[in-house]
């Protein structure tokens, strides 16, 4: 990625990781032990019979791209920064290699929006070997599935694993204990995400961490390398990987982190540093999210468990009533939740949410009574929440934006293989089926709602 001249005023970070506190003047210091912490266990449960020095160095690299990610604000007018990295390793060789730099540095680039230079040194010592051959793999897995609270994850791994006619693999993304697996007393594979990162500070400055993709996806293939499998599932549905670069805010970076652009990247950087060919694919791609969960509910022993998930964004000290966490309600993840549960049939408690009415006429109204926390900056959440699900509803019937329809049409068909005018009519399909929910939805609400007052697209 070059420069130009909107990136001569871009922020500069100069970030060295080290195993052991280095200090030079003007680069900043990521110690491994320190803002780097691996978690033993954790850690143990990507270990199986031989321990793989690369697999620990591509973890190291995960948690070094976060840590540069999340360090340093963003501009307040323009996105990019310009981010120097060196990161010590086991075979600095084959890290430095031309296909392998390329490949990094162009799924860095892409997804995050960020210029990215990446240096790798010799390690001084080696790390050392952990193994852990007792870790149970499901019989006869043939895809990686990665794995978290949302309502997707649990869906489309249940309805991956019944069109197989075989488990897969689930690869925890979360970091809480619950979601630590064990089996008859037994750690189970991949249980979590094995390391944290830690700031100098109290927390990190920038809140974007549009790395996260490339976290989820490095410990997915890792995932796939590991069990000999070479398909990885993504679960997301059409709204949620599609829509956010279609519907692009201000000046925001598109968010590409579940999209087959960023995913290209990634099997292309895999096979370079491992010789491994691993495929990302989405079987949920062309369907909505409300599709998807009411196959989830209708095909498969499962589905009930769809109200046990989490699709908010927000921290549990912004969304908590009385003392017990809820889900907000308004922002972009749970507005689309809300959405599907409404066109797949089903309801849920009110609850759930912070903002149990969203049939009230005000935006303070629709919150629950005892929420003491009401925010510009949850109001702004809202409003974006709604304004994208509602410009999203917009795109198909829009003159205007025909020719990005066919563009984003042409990057996907090209990613994935298939023809461009099958693509565009997916995509269109896509688009028409998801205006149908929402207006649906919108009117469900009522004529006075505060949500149906900041739409355009509802008749």
């Amino acid at each position: 990625m070059m420069f130009n001249e909107i990136d001569k005023g871009a922020p500069v970070l100069d970030v060295i990781v080290s195993e052991e506190a280095r200090h030079e003047d003007g680069r900043i210091s990521c110690v491994i032990g320190n803002h780097i912490q691996f978690s033993e266990n954790q850690l143990l449960s990507y270990c199986f019979s031989e321990w793989k020095p690369v697999v620990f160095d591509m973890l190291v690299v995960a948690a070094a791209v976060e840590f540069c990610d999340r360090l340093h604000r963003r501009p307040t007018f323009g996105w990019r920064r310009k981010i120097y990295l060196e990161v010590p390793v086991h075979d600095r060789a084959l890290w430095e290699s031309q296909k392998v730099k390329e490949t990094l540095l162009s799924a860095l680039g892409f997804l995050t929006g960020d210029f990215w230079n990446i240096a790798f040194v010799n390690r001084k010592r080696v790390e050392g070997s952990r193994t852990q051959s007792s870790l149970p793999l499901p019989s006869g897995a043939r895809a990686i599935v990665p794995f978290s609270d949302g309502m997707d994850s649990r869906a489309v791994a249940a309805l991956s694993a019944q069109k197989l006619n075989s488990e897969v693999i689930r690869v925890r993304l979360g970091g809480k204990k619950y979601d630590q697996p064990r089996k008859d007393g037994r750690l189970q594979p991949f249980t979590n995400i094995p390391y944290q990162v830690r700031s100098h500070e109290r927390r990190f400055a920038e809140s974007s961490n549009r790395s996260r993709g490339f976290k989820f996806s490095m410990v997915s293939g890792i995932a796939a390398y590991l069990s000999d499998v070479d398909t990885i599932i993504i679960p997301e549905s059409g709204q949620g990987a599609l829509g956010p670069p279609l519907i692009p805010v201000a000046q925001i970076y598109p968010d590409y982190r579940n999209h087959p652009l960023f995913t290209e990247r990634m099997e292309k950087f895999f096979l370079a540093l491992l010789d491994y060919r691993v495929s990302w694919t989405f079987p949920r791609l062309w369907f909505t999210k409300g599709e998807t969960l009411r196959a989830f509910v209708a095909e498969t022993t499962e589905g009930n468990e769809w109200s046990k998930t989490i699709s908010c964004w927000q921290q549990n000290r912004h969304v908590s009533v009385d003392g017990h966490r809820r889900q907000c309600g308004v922002c972009a993840a749970c507005m689309l939740r809300r959405l599907s549960v409404h066109a797949a049939g089903l309801s849920e408690p009110a609850n759930h949410y912070v903002w149990e009415n969203l049939s009230a006429s005000t935006f303070e109204q629709g919150a629950n009574h005892n929420f003491q926390k009401i925010t510009s900056a949850l109001r702004e959440y809202a409003i974006a929440g709604t304004m994208h699900m509602d410009h999203l509803a917009g795109l198909a019937d829009s003159s205007l934006y025909q020719s990005t329809i066919k563009r984003n049409a042409a990057q996907v068909a090209r990613a994935l293989g298939i023809k461009v005018e099958d693509a565009e009519m997916k995509l269109t399909s896509l688009l028409h089926r998801h205006r149908n929910e929402w207006h649906a939805f919108v009117e469900s609400l009522g004529p006075v709602s505060f949500v149906r007052q900041w739409t355009a697209n509802v008749l």
